[in-house]
Order: structure tokens, then C-alpha cells, then sequence
């Protein structure tokens, strides 16, 4: 007899597969949701899964004590299809053909039990007439017992459906982490434009700065006679301080980088939050240094965007 096979996914989302594979390439949010249920030969498993921000992967899994066994398999199952993430599953498994039982009976206690009621009746002073019948109805004498039940054919069952509702999972946060991927790098690109401006006014500050010297000397000493080779020499030793050179290269190269992470896909977000914070790192420089007034707004600009780069990142698989 066939075994009926049902499987109930997420309305709305595509699985993408490559030759049978869920593709590994995608850049992925942390969050989404997954549902499946499947009716197999021996048992109704059904499995929901719900995926949050976390910065490690973390799986928490409610199943009956019964069937705690499976947890380390059910483990191995997400561990291929989610990097990072806090992972919530609820699995529920509902044998649905008959298994033999036992009856189980406890010797030792139900001896205990005649023993003390042997002991209480003559302390008492009463009959001490009483059946095994009476002995059973104590508790805990007896006991049934559902036959053992064979592992793998549970996890023929259970594997699938878990399986299902981990694609189901995994398209919506490959979903989700498309917008996020265009989003961030739509900002990365703005921040890179945004440098190009930086740099280009950066050629320009140490002209301003000659300007400014010595419109300043022929306010403050008119009648003095300053070389000009002392004035070039004080422009040169501000423009070395101003120097914003070095700082610009590595932000370009930080965001070339992260550029390409995102064009290579897969789990990027730790590697892009580092990145990130490098960004920061360089731009606060080029603040510091560069004493300018255009130049400090273009970095305000280029940092709001970097904050809202880091909080999508958090979001980031």
C-alpha cells in the first residue's frame, strides 16, 4: 500500500532550486517563517519554523520528550540551510497506526504497597481482606506501555517535513534579503559618489588655505615684508596635516569590498558589519582631519548612511 504524502508550504514564495539543490548564492535575511505538514506511512508530522536576528546560529526546538532522540539529527538538517539566526521549531509527531502495547506491572512497589497495608490494618486493628484488584488501582502499580518504535522509520517520516519547512523558511528569507542586499548597496554606492566629492574638494582646501594666510598677514602686519618661501612652507606642513589621502583609499577599498560580498552571496552579514565599522572608522578620520566646512557636511551624509547600512545589516544573514 502506498504511503499518502501531503505538503503544506508558505503561500507566495518560490523555492529556488539548482539541480535539486536549494541555491547557496543568495544573500539572506534572518528573519521569515516556514510551514509544512506531511501524512507518511506511519506517522502526521507537521513543522513550523520562525528565523530572527541573532548573531550566532541558535536552534530552539519544542518537541515531546518522547521524541527528544531526534533533536541532534533535526540539528544537522538546519544547520544546512541556515548560518546564522536564532531558529524557533515547533515540531509535532502523531503516530497514526496502531502499535502494540504492554502492560507493565511494578512488582516491588505493589509489594511495598501490601506490606504497609498489611502493617496499618493490625496497627489499626481492622480486617486486612483486600484483592490484587484493589493493589492494582494504587498508584503507579501498572502501567501501559506503547511498543518500542523503530527510529529511522520515524525519521523517514519526520526528515521531509522538516526539510520542506526549512525551503519554505529559507525563500522568504531569501526574499526578504534581496530588498535588503539592493537597499545596502544602493547606499554603498551613494557613499562611494559621496567620497568622490570629498576627495576632489580635498585638492582644493590647501589653495583656500594659502588664500586665507595671507589675506590674514596683510590684515594683521601690512607694512611687513613676509618671504614667501616661509609662507609655502606653513601652507605645506597644514596641507600634510589636512591630508585626507590615505583615508580615502582605504574607504574606496572598504567599499569595493563590500560591493563584491554581496555580488558573491551567502552569509555576508558578519563580514559586512566588520567592514562597516572600518568605514566608520575612516570617514571619523577624514572628518577630523580635513578642518573644512563642506567637507565635515559631506561626512555627516556619508555617515547617516553608514548607520542605516549597519542597521540593515543587523537583519543580515
Amino acid at each position: 500500500m502506498c504511503a499518502r504524502q501531503e505538503t503544506r508550504l508558505v503561500p507566495g514564495f518560490k523555492l529556488i532550486r539548482i539541480s535539486g539543490e536549494l541555491s547557496r548564492d543568495m544573500v539572506r535575511s534572518m528573519t521569515g517563517f516556514g510551514r509544512a505538514e506531511i501524512t507518511g506511512q506511519s506517522y502526521r508530522v507537521t513543522c513550523e519554523v520562525k528565523g530572527v536576528n541573532h548573531r550566532f546560529l541558535d536552534l530552539y526546538l519544542r518537541v515531546s520528550r518522547k521524541y527528544a532522540v531526534l533533536e541532534d539529527r533535526v540539528r544537522e538538517l538546519v544547520k544546512k540551510y541556515v548560518a546564522r539566526g536564532r531558529i524557533e521549531m515547533s515540531l509535532n509527531i502523531e503516530r497514526i497506526e496502531e502499535s502494540e502495547r504492554s502492560l507493565k506491572v511494578d512488582k516491588a512497589l505493589a509489594m511495598a504497597y501490601y506490606k504497609s497495608l498489611i502493617e496499618l490494618a493490625e496497627y489499626l486493628n481492622i480486617s486486612s481482606n483486600f484483592s490484587v484488584i484493589e493493589l492494582m488501582r494504587l498508584p503507579e502499580v501498572f502501567s501501559l506501555e506503547d511498543g518500542e518504535e523503530d527510529l529511522e522509520v520515524l525519521w523517514q517520516d519526520v526528515a521531509p517535513v522538516v526539510e520542506e519547512a526549512l525551503r519554505s523558511l529559507t525563500a522568504m528569507r531569501e526574499n526578504e534579503g534581496q530588498n535588503l542586499r539592493e537597499d545596502i548597496l544602493k547606499r554603498n554606492e551613494q557613499i562611494r559618489h559621496t567620497v568622490q566629492v570629498i576627495e576632489e574638494r580635498s585638492t582644493v582646501i590647501p589653495k583656500e588655505y594659502a588664500e586665507k594666510i595671507r589675506k590674514r598677514l596683510s590684515e594683521l602686519v601690512p607694512e611687513v615684508n613676509i618671504e614667501e618661501s616661509r609662507i609655502v612652507q606653513e601652507i605645506a606642513l597644514l596641507a600634510d596635516k589636512a591630508s585626507i589621502a590615505e583615508e580615502v583609499v582605504r574607504l574606496n577599498s572598504h567599499i569595493r569590498q563590500l560591493a563584491s560580498l554581496f555580488e558573491a552571496g551567502g552569509p555576508v552579514g558578519r563580514k559586512c558589519d566588520f567592514l562597516v565599522q572600518e568605514m566608520f572608522r575612516e570617514i571619523n578620520t577624514i572628518g577630523s582631519k580635513a578642518n573644512d566646512i563642506t567637507v565635515s557636511q559631506l561626512v555627516v551624509e556619508v555617515k547617516a548612511e553608514l548607520e542605516k547600512m549597519r542597521e540593515q545589516l543587523q537583519n543580515i544573514e
